[in-house]
């Protein structure tokens, strides 16, 4: 008996102290976290979920947009018989016709002066943004401030007249695989969908059409077109991913940009409307057995510099095609992906020591990273 008290005890505490607080604007009194209950997940205490949801709610949007597509179609039907088209060629018989694209997704205030975050591809190609609130009469025109289409991410600005509730960005480095998240958003118009699970996996790259995404959190809270843009919550209340794509040949499977690849460029994409990347001005390739071999390296490692671009960094350090990239910032280069990663994460201005290997000996350049063009 007092082996199993002490294990409830133990389980109470443990799960009291996963709660921590809410991180929301406005939150006050969170409920305490029960350790066994047959109304949540393992370990969380009735009403938990519930609760993070009603505090959440008010700062998730639903997003529409609009677009005039302009498109050819036939001006009577007759003349889209195969036979005309065959003698007369593709174009015969179109007339211009513009058609209102309408779209939907997901986002969530970060500020309680109207800043949204949301996808780009929410977004994109919109001539007309508006945003529905909980507990607000009708939509609110929204414009958008800043959008990144490499990383996904846009952000839209509203003007309501009055504070308005928000939600803080958490640090998705320390989520773990197995940790439960909540995802909000408005599946196929759905508002304010509430789904429940766990984080499936980390660090997934994906393809999704056109787009390429690294590093994603996986999840199985289930996430459906209307998502996309809508905030991943920790138990704690804060946004450690924004849901971004769903798998369509599995079931149970979703993904999120993680909530510190947000962090690091919110800010310039308020003010800035755009995300400065560092560039040096080369295009670069892999240093194979033959290529080391040639050039008389002891191994194959560093990046090939196959060619320098004009007025760009590398050109203006004198860097030369031919040359092999064996550190940067001091950071042993073995493959070129290592050094494209090297700068992506460095900052517009960052004068960084290079070691190069030319013409059978090292050479050390200085070279000043600018923002890509």
């Amino acid at each position: 008996m007092a082996r199993a008290v002490a294990v409830a005890a133990f389980a109470v505490a443990l799960a009291a102290a996963a709660w921590g607080g809410y991180a929301l604007h406005r939150a006050e009194n969170p409920p305490a976290a029960l350790a066994e209950t047959e109304s949540g997940p393992p370990g969380v205490g009735p009403g938990l979920v519930a609760d993070i949801v009603a505090q959440a709610s008010p700062a998730v949007a639903k997003i529409e947009t609009e677009a005039a597509v302009s498109e050819r179609v036939p001006a009577n039907p007759f003349f889209n018989d195969p036979f005309f088209r065959q003698f007369f060629g593709p174009e015969f018989g179109l007339r211009p016709q513009t058609r209102v694209v309408r779209g939907l997704g997901s986002g969530f205030l970060v500020t309680p002066d109207g800043y949204i975050l949301t996808n780009e591809h929410v977004i994109e190609g919109a001539q007309r943004v508006k945003v529905t609130l909980t507990g607000r009469d009708g939509a609110l025109p929204a414009r958008v401030v800043g959008q990144d289409r490499d990383l996904d991410l846009a952000v839209l600005k509203i003007d309501a007249g009055t504070d308005l509730p928000y939600l803080r960005l958490g640090n998705s480095d320390q989520i773990r695989v197995g940790d439960w998240v909540i995802a909000i958003g408005n599946p196929y118009g759905l508002d304010h969908t509430v789904t429940v699970g766990v984080v499936s996996a980390k660090g997934r790259p994906i393809q999704v059409q056109d787009r390429h995404y690294e590093n994603l959190l996986q999840t199985d809270a289930s996430i459906n077109p209307g998502n996309s843009g809508g905030p991943l919550l920790d138990l704690q209340g804060e946004v450690i991913g924004i849901n971004t794509a769903v798998e369509a040949q599995a079931q149970g499977i979703g993904f999120a940009i993680p909530s510190n690849t947000v962090s690091g460029v919110l800010r310039q994409l308020m003010e800035q409307g755009k995300i400065e990347r560092p560039w040096l001005g080369v295009y670069l390739g892999q240093v194979t057995p033959e290529v080391a071999a040639y050039l008389g390296l002891d191994r194959p490692r560093g990046a090939l510099v196959l060619q320098v671009l004009p007025n760009g960094p590398a050109a203006a350090a004198g860097l030369r095609r031919g040359d092999v990239i064996l550190s940067f910032n001091g950071q042993d280069i073995v493959q070129a992906e290592q050094l494209v990663n090297a700068v992506a994460n460095s900052k517009v201005g960052d004068v960084v020591p290079l070691t190069v290997w030319r013409n059978g000996t090292t050479v050390e350049v200085s070279v000043t990273l600018e923002a890509k063009p």
